[in-house]
């Protein structure tokens, strides 16, 4: 598949929007039948552009109320330091997101806590001793105004 047409565009909006439609609710609001919209579905997971599917959790309503931004520093920028740093970075649950990012900083992270003193250890104890930190510096979120968007696909 080399590029996306208009039928797998709105395949993906619609997934997007609701991961649990059906096969014959999502062939109807694409307008296709259900067997090539099931075919377009499995095209489109079997090259990638469907990672997966999963629920959307509210995590202050499972006690996770802190919602953190930190910018790492790392002390050298190498490949293979970088790759150690990365690799220490996935394994941690509370990291939720991480881009590694140009400007000030090397890695920006978003990690979700049960409370200011659960972040407070995990900085200090966990962040802090990854390979490779020099240093970290953390904004915390006030209120979410917008999240989880699906993205812009051109339709």
């Amino acid at each position: 598949m080399e590029t996306l047409d208009k039928f797998d565009r709105l395949i993906l909006n619609e997934l997007q929007s609701n991961g649990r439609l059906s096969n014959a609710e999502l062939a109807a609001r694409v307008g296709l039948s259900a067997a090539p919209c099931w075919r377009r579905v499995r095209v489109l997971e079997q090259e990638g552009f469907i990672k997966g599917y999963r629920a959307e959790i509210d995590r202050q309503k499972v006690g996770l109320d802190v919602l953190a931004f930190v910018r790492l520093d790392a002390e050298r920028n190498r490949g293979d330091v970088t790759r150690e740093l990365e690799a220490a970075i996935r394994l941690l649950p509370e990291v939720i997101a991480c881009h590694y990012i140009c400007g000030n900083g090397t890695f920006e992270l978003q990690v979700v806590t049960k409370d200011l003193n659960h972040f407070s250890n995990f900085a200090r104890d966990v962040l802090l001793n990854l390979p490779n930190v020099k240093d970290l510096h953390t904004s915390f979120s006030l209120g979410e105004v917008k999240a989880g968007g699906a993205l812009p696909l051109q339709l």
